[in-house]
């Protein structure tokens, strides 16, 4: 259990004892600044440990954003501290420092508490404090500032702001506006009844699988049941972060969860029509490949844009200025964050397709959609990125390179090779297009030759770091060609089974993509070197594919294809499994594109 040492005796009418409580900590009394740093060193090290000024006023809610989030090793609030056991060492130092006689800030601070906070500030501790917006927390000096103090919290709903906060302050139009109003109180329910967000993400991906499986049955009532249920799947999907928010259940389990089963539902939905257009006599399992691919590229370009760009210098674009200001007009916003086709839309449209249509009614408009609100999306990112006077980070070239998943070939030939050819976008393209050019030739060892060049382009992209304004173009580039690679060579073997294979495999190495995207996100780096090495790299896969399908019957190349994705599959979910649940992992939750 979490400690809580009050620096004193409550005062009288106080609720903080029973507060603090109520959020799990047992509370011990010090009777004055040197018995607080005793008690603080009597707590295990292995618990989390606050410093609470007994004189506190505020809301439950304040207390519960300060002291009890997971994700932060030291936090605080006016009148209050905490540090988990990463951050244990620190608080200790700070509360020793602040009652030994040298202690810097006592005669400016009369709070025990937040004296030691600005110990940690002078410290580089790095403190997290949360934004409290119209929520109370203070540590009134006196008998009318502590009634002033009641009488706000008084005024201050705790939870509706609780309520309130659990949505996502950035969302799209139909999430905001059809799900979240009901969705935060299905979250509330959930809380009240100890469910966890893990479970209820769990409840989702069931969801998301039944309405696949109804879909997969090609008959209009399982259309119309899959519609509705991928609906109530992407309600479970929005109370899960709605509940982690609400009660701070945040977790690296959950992290890795919230990473990955969006996609996983989304693309087994796809699969699960291909099936039941199959049922009736239609194959569109090409057009299902294709809209995985390109939701798959749609978001592998969000990401290394930001990443490209999260620390960069001297943002000067004129193009994001005209987008604050477009901001200040609030029908635009709602208009342009529809238009990308979120999540939300995306689904619902889908839903309702799936209901009163066909599956290949379904894929056609989800193609156009998503192409449109591609090429809207990557227009805008490249003016932004040719109109901005930035410095690319080491940090964000490094992040892109991790993006690009170049193998061990790619490797070879960066390292062999001495002549280093030119822009590595332009670079990445020139393969693309060769390899491109060599699918639709017709001839059967072309592909092999031009995954040769490809293989060699990739390697030279990444000669250099990938500094320059659309060099976050490049790893959109390399996963468009392995996949289109895959769904072309799949498509020409017009053999039964062939694509399914090929969206097996896609989807397996989709994961592989998706799962760094996070890992880079929390700062955890790209996976393991001998995992990129085992996988072949995008470059290695795709070279791998062209000479199966040269060397194999069409039957056989569908074999190969499913064994392929069996194995990139097995190895990259054992490995991604065991780091999402290890200690190491970040505790990463996708709060910004809505996608």
């Amino acid at each position: 259990m979490s400690t809580a040492i009050l620096t004193g005796q409550p005062v009288p009418g106080s609720s903080i004892e029973g507060d603090l409580r109520s959020l799990g900590f047992d509370v011990r009394i010090a009777s004055d600044a040197a018995d607080a740093e005793t008690l603080l060193a009597q707590v295990p090290g292995g618990k989390r440990v606050a410093v609470v000024d007994p004189r506190f006023v505020g809301h439950l809610h304040a207390l519960r954003l300060g002291l009890t989030d997971p994700r932060f090793d030291l936090a605080a609030i006016p009148g209050a501290v905490t540090a988990q056991p990463a951050g244990r060492q620190a608080l200790t130092r700070a509360m020793a420092r602040e009652n030994s006689a040298g202690g810097g800030t006592a005669l400016a601070v009369d709070s025990l508490a937040d004296r030691v906070v600005a110990a940690l500030d002078a410290d580089g501790a790095g403190v997290h404090r949360p934004e409290l917006g119209s929520l109370i927390a203070a540590v009134p000096a006196d008998p009318q500032a502590r009634n002033e103090a009641r009488q706000a919290v008084a005024d201050v709903d705790d939870e509706a702001v609780r309520l309130k906060s659990a949505v996502k302050a950035r969302d799209g139009f139909f999430t905001t506006f059809f799900i979240s109003p009901y969705s935060r109180y299905i979250a509330r329910w959930c809380a009240r009844r100890g469910l966890t967000p893990n479970q209820v993400t769990t409840a989702s991906l069931l969801t998301a699988l039944i309405a696949a499986a109804c879909a997969a049955t090609g008959t209009r009532p399982g259309f119309v049941a899959a519609g509705v249920l991928l609906i109530a799947s992407f309600v479970l999907d929005c109370t899960d972060g709605q509940l982690a928010r609400y009660s701070l259940q945040y977790s690296t389990l959950g992290a890795w969860l919230d990473a990955t089963f969006d996609r996983a539902k989304e693309y087994a939905y796809y699969a699960g029509l291909a099936l039941g257009a199959a049922r009736g006599g239609d194959d569109v399992w090409a057009l299902a490949l294709g809209a995985m691919i390109l939701q798959t590229c749609r978001h592998v370009v969000d990401f290394s844009f930001n990443e490209a760009n999260h620390d960069a210098t001297a943002n000067t674009s004129p193009t994001a200025a005209l987008s604050d200001k477009l901001d200040s007009v609030g029908w635009t916003v709602w208009v342009r964050r529809m238009i990308v086709l979120p999540i939300g839309e995306r689904w619902a449209m889908i839903a309702v397709l799936t209901a009163v249509t066909t599956p290949r009614i379904t894929f056609y408009v989800l193609l156009v959609g998503c192409a449109f609100a591609a090429t809207y999306t990557t227009a805008g990112r490249v003016l932004r990125s040719l109109t901005r006077k930035a410095r690319r980070t080491d940090r964000a070239a490094l992040a892109l390179a991790d993006l690009a998943d170049n193998g061990p070939l790619a490797t070879l030939v960066a390292r062999a090779t001495r002549v280093r050819l030119g822009n590595p976008l332009l670079v990445a393209a020139a393969g693309t297009v060769v390899l491109a050019v060599s699918l639709f030739s017709g001839a059967t060892w072309a592909p092999v030759a031009g995954a040769v060049v490809y293989t060699v382009t990739a390697g030279q992209a990444l000669c250099r770091p990938l500094k320059g304004a659309l060099d976050w173009l490049v790893p959109p580039l390399f996963r468009a060609a392995e996949y289109g690679t895959a769904l072309v060579l799949a498509a020409h073997a017009d053999v039964n089974g062939a694509l399914p294979a090929a969206f097996g495999l896609v989807a397996a190495v989709a994961y592989h993509h998706y799962d760094t995207v996070y890992r880079i996100r929390g700062d955890a780096g790209a996976p393991p070197a001998w995992l990129t090495r085992a996988i072949g790299g995008h470059e290695g896969r795709t070279l791998l594919v062209t000479v199966l399908a040269a060397v194999l019957t069409a039957s056989q190349f569908k074999v190969a294809l499913t064994v392929l994705a069996v194995a990139v599959a097995l190895v990259v979910l054992v490995e991604s499994i065991r780091f999402w649940v290890s200690s190491g992992a970040p505790a990463v939750h996708d709060e910004g594109e809505p996608a």
